[in-house]
């Protein structure tokens, strides 16, 4: 078996997540590295247009698992839709987002296959026909590569905003597969779902993030966070330091215990850039630093530094904006 399977994930709101573009774009090179064919799966309710969207170069079949009682979300469900994908595809290689709901299915995927399991990765390769996985370790100081020569399958979450989304129109076909689900998959049933203080969060899709630290002092101030990134129509983000000061909600959070991001430009406002909030936001395409502190360790990593007061950058810096974009 030399085939790499990739879990397209559904999103509460019933759509794609960008994270499963993200997996194909990590699954491409491993296929074509091992000389294997690439598979995506989708498991939902109604959801053959969302399957669509994962006709992308590359890929040469789409799985697609439609069934009413998908609608709510069931771990057990995906699990056994996961391990049918895996044995009708004959993928040696499985690759899942690291989602909450993909961190709950796949060790249990990887327990009925008794496959190898690495988790949270942000690189992905193959070499000798064999899966090579990078992961951070120490706080994402360090990173280290995982094999496991022992498992015929091998199997990886994937960060999200740690991969590129693929793009490019495929020709793959797509086959509907059928599952035998059991009484035990449905164990759990989702009656609903309630968002948490601000609600959901555009962080995943977003162009641009401007993330606000304790340099803005204290929560009011974070209007001026709100305010640029608005100019640029894009997203809000915050360190753990102020959420865990209560003045933003936890969807958005960055960082190593939040969420992990890659814009095509991130501004950090008044952040500090300790190694846990960094790692969820350096792979962002062009990363833009304001502190008054120049040996601020943000700047290490900044494309571009602002020395400054915020409180006069920031009034600038948003007037200019919403003047270049009329």
């Amino acid at each position: 078996m030399a085939g790499v399977l990739v879990v397209g994930e559904i999103g509460a709101n019933g759509a794609l997540r960008h994270v499963a573009l993200e997996a194909v774009e990590a699954g491409k090179s491993v296929a074509s590295a091992m000389g294997g064919g690439l598979t995506a799966l989708v498991i939902g309710s109604n959801i053959a247009a969302e399957a669509a969207k994962m006709n992308i170069a590359g890929v040469d079949k789409i799985l697609v698992v439609d069934d009413p009682r998908l609608a709510s979300p069931s771990a057990e469900a995906a699990t056994t839709a996961i391990v049918a994908a895996v044995k009708a595809s004959g993928a040696s290689v499985v690759l899942i987002p690291g989602t909450t709901a993909g961190r709950d299915s796949a060790p249990r995927a990887a327990a009925r296959l008794n496959a190898g399991l690495a988790a949270d990765c942000v690189a992905v390769a193959a070499e000798n026909g064999a899966l090579v996985a990078t992961r951070t370790v120490l706080g994402g100081r360090a990173q280290t590569e995982i094999r496991m020569p022992g498992s015929s399958i091998q199997m990886a979450t994937i960060r999200p905003g740690a991969f590129a989304k693929a793009e490019g129109a495929g020709s793959a076909s797509t086959e509907s597969l059928a599952v035998d689900f059991g009484t035990e998959d449905f164990r759990v049933v989702v009656t609903g779902m309630t968002s948490k203080g601000g609600g959901a969060s555009n962080l995943d899709s977003a162009p641009v993030v401007v993330a606000g630290g304790r340099g803005l002092k204290e929560p009011a101030n974070f209007a001026l966070v709100e305010d640029l990134a608005a100019a640029f129509g894009g997203a809000v983000g915050a360190t753990r330091a102020v959420v865990d000061a209560g003045w933003r909600d936890h969807h958005e959070q960055i960082g190593q215990t939040g969420r992990t991001v890659a814009p095509g430009l991130y501004i950090a406002v008044g952040v500090s850039g300790a190694v846990q909030h960094n790692v969820g936001m350096q792979g962002s395409g062009a990363i833009v630093a304001i502190n008054r502190d120049p040996d601020a360790p943000i700047f290490k990593i900044a494309q571009f530094g602002i020395v400054g007061d915020l409180f006069d950058v920031l009034p600038a810096l948003t007037q200019q904006v919403k003047a270049a974009r009329g």
